[in-house]
């Protein structure tokens, strides 16, 4: 499986960002297994000053939902919808890169195909999205943007 954007593991365009209209990047996701029942988009920032930053955190995405368009409208048009967890803004909806003046940050847009749907809650946290996904992903990808001030 593979995972695709508009600025294809370099600088991510300040639209995205916290700078600009902080709306999700388009993705596009290839070759996303047949036998896949749902998908998870994590988002986060390993080089935050504290630790990995959550930014974006969906999952029980149907996995024919291969293209997400830029602020990812469609999925607010599936049924069921799928669900947001909570980031590290203290929302639950996708928020851009924000990261202190100086070196670049490293943005991982991290996808996973499953063999099922998670029963979690909205508002779980990474790491029980993370628990739930053990032993049910099927296949995953991952891209990197960067973004400096």
């Amino acid at each position: 499986m593979l995972v695709e954007s508009v600025f294809e593991a370099q600088k991510i365009p300040i639209k995205y960002t916290h700078d600009g209209k902080n709306v999700s990047p388009p993705l596009e996701l290839i070759d996303v297994p047949l036998n896949a029942v749902s998908l998870v988009i994590i988002m986060d920032d390993p080089d935050a000053p504290n630790g990995t930053f959550d930014h974006w955190i969906v999952w029980n995405i149907p996995p024919n939902l291969k293209r997400l368009g830029e602020g990812a409208a469609e999925l607010n048009r599936v049924s069921p919808s799928p669900m947001h967890g909570i980031n590290g803004f203290g929302t639950t909806d996708y928020q851009g890169p924000s990261p202190p003046k100086g070196k670049p940050h490293h943005y991982h847009f991290k996808v996973f195909a499953l063999d099922t749907q998670l029963k979690l809650k909205e508002g779980a946290t990474k790491k029980q999205v993370e628990d739930a996904m053990n032993g049910h992903i099927l296949s995953q990808a991952e891209l990197i943007g960067i973004y400096q001030r």
